[in-house]
C-alpha cells in the first residue's frame, strides 16, 4: 500500500453522482460529478436506468482521475453510498427493469393495505421505520401482487448495492438499509416476522447477504477497473445509506455534546439524532426511520420534511411575481439578499406557519399526503416581512416537531444545507430547539462519510471514533448559542403550532375533496 494516500468516496444521489478524493487525514483534494437522470410518469412512477446509473458512476470516477495526478496508483480504497430506499432488481442477464426510486408513489394502495393490518405495529417496532411508498419492502409487496418483475429477478438491491455489484461483482447490501426495510435495528439482521408482515416470505431468496463496509472490502474487478480508470484489486467498501453517511460526515456523532443532532435543511429537511439502540424512542404515530450507524450499538433516529427551504422559495416567489408584474424584474438571489433585513423588521413568534408546501403533503413527524401549508394568526397590521419571518419560524417549528417525536430535544445541533448559510435562519433554528448550532466546513459530507468507512476498513484508523476525531470534529465551527428571548418566544409559539397542526386534517381532507371535483 506504499504511496497510496487517497480515499475516494462516491455519493450517487437521485440527480447527480459525485466522486470525491480525500487524503488519509480527511482533507478534500478534488471532486467530479455527473448529472444523473430519472423519469416520472403520470401513474406516480419515478424510475432510473440501472445501466445508465453505473455508466454515470464510472464517468464520475474517470472525471476525478482527470483532476488528480496518479489517482489510480494513489487510491488506497474506494467507498460508495447512494440515494436510499427504492428497488433495483437484477436477474440472470442483468437489470430486470428500470429501478423504482424512493420518489415512486405506485405502491400507495399496498402501503394503505399493509399499514392497516394487524402485523404492522410489530413490523414498526422491529425496524423502527414507518411504512411508506419510498421503501423497498412496500414496493416489492406491490410488485408481487401486480407485476411479474419479482419472478424475473434473482436479487433485490438498492442503488449503492447495484454500484457495488458493478465495482466488485458481489451481490450484497449493508446493515442500514437491510434493517430499516426488512430487519431489526437491534440485531442489524433480517427479521422473518418483518418479511412476513410485508407478505414477502416467499420472496426471501431475493434479499442479498448483509456486509458491513467498515469491516469488509472486496477488490475492484478488472472490468470495473477498465471502466473507471482505477487499478484492479483496489479495496472497495460498501457504505451505508446516504442520509447517515451525510450525517456522519457532518458530525451527527461525537464531540463533547451528550445528545447531538444533525439537520440538513435544504429544499427538504432531514433531521437525525444519534442514540444507542436500546434508547430508541418509538412514537405512537409509527413514523420516521431508525437507521444504523457504522458504529457498534449506535443508530440514528430520523424524521424527514417533504419541504424545507422550498417554503422560502415560495414566499420569495410571491414578491418576485408582483414586482415583475409592475415592471421591476428581480432575481431569486436579489430577494435572498434581503432575507436578513426582513427577519430583523418583524417581531418573532406572532404568526404560525405550517410549512407543508409540497404537493406530496408531509411525512414527518406525521404522514398525510393531503397536508398543505398555511398561516394562522394573520391580522391587518402584518406586512411582508412578518410573512417572511413566519415562514422561517415555521421551518424551526417543524424541526422541533420532528425532534420531539424522537424523544427529548437535542443538546446540540449540527446544521448543513442552504439554511446553514444564513445567520438569521441559524438563529431561528437554534432558538426553536433551545440548542447551540454548529456548522461544518465540510463540502461533501456524504462522500466523506463513505470514505470514512473505507478508512476504518483498511486500518487507516483503529475505529470510527478515531476517524471522526480527525475527519469531522476539527471542521465544526464554534457553537452559536440561542438567544434567550427567542427561546422564550418559540416556547410560547410551539403549542400553537402543534394544536393547529392537529386540528387541520379535516380541513385538508375537505380541500382535497374539493380539488378532486371535475372541472376544479
Amino acid at each position: 500500500m506504499a504511496g497510496r494516500d487517497i480515499l475516494i468516496g462516491v455519493d450517487a444521489g437521485t440527480s447527480v453522482i459525485k466522486a470525491v478524493a480525500f487524503d488519509l487525514a480527511g482533507r478534500q483534494i478534488a471532486a467530479a460529478s455527473v448529472p444523473n437522470r430519472y423519469h416520472s410518469g403520470m401513474d406516480g412512477s419515478a424510475t432510473q436506468s440501472l445501466s445508465q446509473t453505473w455508466d454515470d458512476c464510472a464517468a464520475a470516477l474517470r472525471g476525478l482521475g482527470a483532476k488528480v495526478d496518479g489517482l489510480a496508483g494513489r487510491t488506497a480504497a474506494l467507498s460508495v453510498t447512494a440515494q436510499g430506499d427504492g428497488t433495483w432488481l437484477v436477474g440472470k442477464g442483468g437489470p430486470v427493469s428500470d429501478a423504482w426510486l424512493w420518489l415512486d408513489a405506485r405502491a400507495a394502495p399496498t402501503v394503505a393495505r399493509l399499514a392497516g393490518g394487524p402485523a404492522d405495529r410489530a413490523r414498526f417496532e422491529a425496524t423502527g421505520t414507518g411504512l411508506n411508498t419510498c421503501q423497498q419492502g412496500a414496493q416489492m409487496a406491490h410488485m408481487d401482487a401486480r407485476t411479474d418483475l419479482l419472478d424475473r429477478a434473482e436479487v433485490a438491491l438498492h442503488c449503492k448495492d447495484w454500484l457495488y455489484l458493478n465495482l466488485t461483482g458481489v451481490r450484497a447490501t449493508d446493515p442500514s438499509e437491510a434493517s430499516f426495510t426488512f430487519g431489526n435495528f437491534r440485531t442489524r439482521q433480517y427479521d422473518d416476522s418483518v418479511i412476513a408482515a410485508l407478505g414477502l416470505t416467499h420472496r426471501r431468496n431475493l434479499l442479498p447477504p448483509i456486509i458491513d463496509g467498515s469491516q469488509v472490502t472486496h477488490p475492484l474487478t478488472p472490468d470495473a477497473a477498465r471502466q473507471t480508470g482505477l487499478l484492479a484489486g483496489t479495496p472497495v467498501s460498501l457504505g451505508y445509506v446516504d442520509m447517515v453517511m451525510t450525517a456522519l460526515g457532518a458530525g451527527v456523532y461525537g464531540g463533547a455534546a451528550g445528545d447531538v443532532a444533525c439537520s440538513t435543511v435544504g429544499s427538504t429537511g432531514v433531521h437525525l439524532r444519534a442514540v444507542r439502540a436500546e434508547n430508541v424512542h418509538l412514537n405512537d404515530q409509527g413514523t420516521g426511520y431508525v437507521i444504523c450507524l457504522p458504529i457498534p450499538g449506535m443508530v440514528t433516529q430520523v424524521q424527514t420534511n417533504m419541504a424545507a427551504t422550498l417554503n422560502l422559495d415560495w414566499v420569495l416567489g410571491l414578491a418576485a411575481g408582483l414586482l415583475s408584474d409592475m415592471g421591476h424584474a428581480v432575481t431569486h438571489r436579489d430577494l435572498v439578499a434581503h432575507i436578513e433585513g426582513w427577519l430583523a423588521q418583524a417581531r418573532p413568534g406572532q404568526i404560525v406557519y405550517h410549512p407543508y408546501i409540497s404537493e406530496a403533503g408531509e411525512r414527518g413527524p406525521f404522514v398525510n399526503a393531503d397536508a398543505r401549508a398555511g398561516f394562522v394568526g394573520l391580522s391587518a397590521g402584518h406586512r411582508y416581512p412578518d410573512l417572511i419571518r413566519a415562514v422561517a419560524e415555521g421551518l424551526g417549528m417543524a424541526m422541533r416537531d420532528c425532534y420531539a417525536a424522537m424523544g427529548p430535544l437535542p443538546s446540540e445541533l449540527r446544521l448543513t444545507g442552504g439554511a446553514a448559510r444564513s445567520r438569521g435562519l441559524r438563529g431561528i433554528l437554534s432558538a426553536s430547539l433551545n440548542a447551540p448550532v454548529r456548522v461544518s466546513d465540510r463540502d461533501e459530507a456524504g462522500a466523506a462519510g463513505a470514505a470514512m468507512m473505507a478508512a476504518v476498513a483498511i486500518g487507516a484508523y483503529p475505529d470510527m471514533d478515531a476517524c471522526i476525531a480527525e475527519w469531522v470534529t476539527p471542521l465544526l465551527g464554534e457553537p452559536e448559542t440561542p438567544d434567550p428571548a427567542l427561546v422564550a418566544a418559540y416556547d410560547a409559539l410551539f403549542p400553537a403550532f402543534t394544536a393547529s397542526r392537529r386540528a387541520l386534517p379535516p380541513a385538508w381532507d375537505a380541500l382535497a375533496a374539493a380539488r378532486s371535483l371535475k372541472g376544479h
